[in-house]
């Protein structure tokens, strides 16, 4: 079964890596309103979430039906950057984790994409559910990164 999400996150790395070379360094820390992330928080939060996203994958490759843990970036100290790595590390980051979840994807059969786990907030998940969430978790973010850069004042 052919699975379009693999060249999408594929092109995804290439595309942070492009868009955030655009932005200018002081540019990433720039607030657009109260409760707003910045566009460095944003791709911090992306490099970050990467490794999580690879162990529910493993998850799946290595278990009949894997009990997933919730991740909530609000809880987890380490989402809000406390010592600002270059934004070019976090970009790298996130390029060798999506590496890597892409060779563990690619080591995958059909039967390890048909497998369901339990994942205490959704109705139902399964390995090509993580594929798909990775892949639209990575566009809300960039999205929402090229809103907030391009915009001229907060939006709502």
């Amino acid at each position: 079964m052919a699975h379009p999400e693999i060249d999408a996150l594929r092109l995804n790395a290439v595309i942070l890596e492009n868009f955030i070379k655009t932005i200018p360094e002081a540019d990433l820390h720039v607030r657009r309103g109260e409760g707003f992330w910045t566009v460095y928080e944003h791709l911090h939060h992306l490099a970050l979430v990467q490794p999580v996203m690879f162990k529910r994958l493993r998850s799946f490759k290595n278990e009949e039906r894997p009990v997933i843990t919730p991740y909530n970036p609000f809880q987890d100290t380490g989402s809000k950057p406390s010592v600002k790595r270059p934004a070019a590390d976090l970009v790298r980051s996130f390029q060798e984790w999506r590496d890597k979840q892409l060779d563990l994807i690619l080591s995958c059969d059909d039967a390890v994409w048909a497998r369901t786990g339990i994942h205490p907030e959704y109705h139902a998940y399964s390995f090509e559910i993580v594929v798909r969430h990775i892949l639209f978790h990575d566009g809300t973010h960039f999205y929402r990164m090229e809103e907030l850069w391009l915009a001229k004042e907060a939006q709502p």
